[in-house]
């Protein structure tokens, strides 16, 4: 498999389990030129900007290590352009969380896994 189709199934496992614990999808892989959010849900009243991150080598550490401070900026950017796109949901509050898939396909959710104000 390529990286692309790799990225994809770590994306559809994680929607999967996402929904499993009550989260409804919204949109998934929105770009725009700062970068991607690869899936927005709803949980309850809450907007959720999850990113998620495979790791198919245990010898590097877990894929939530590699959310770097930069990355974090281009998220809360992209979350940002989301959110001026769709009013609908300004008015909601707003979390980021890191979805990480490890080579056992052990999954590690961590809810607002950085703060920020939408």
């Amino acid at each position: 498999m390529t990286t692309i189709e790799i990225g994809f199934v770590a994306e559809q496992k994680t929607l999967r389990f996402l929904q499993k614990n009550g989260l409804r999808k919204i949109t998934q892989n929105f770009r725009t030129r700062f970068g991607e959010i690869d899936l927005v849900m709803q949980d309850k009243q809450s907007l959720v900007f999850v990113e998620v991150r495979l790791r198919r080598n245990r010898f590097h550490g877990q894929g939530f290590e590699t959310i770097s401070p930069a990355k974090q900026r281009r998220l809360i950017q992209t979350a940002q352009i989301y959110l001026m796109r769709h009013q609908q949901f300004k008015r909601f509050p707003c979390r980021f969380d890191v979805v990480s898939l490890d080579h056992e396909d052990k999954i590690t959710w961590i809810k607002n896994a950085f703060q920020v104000q939408c």
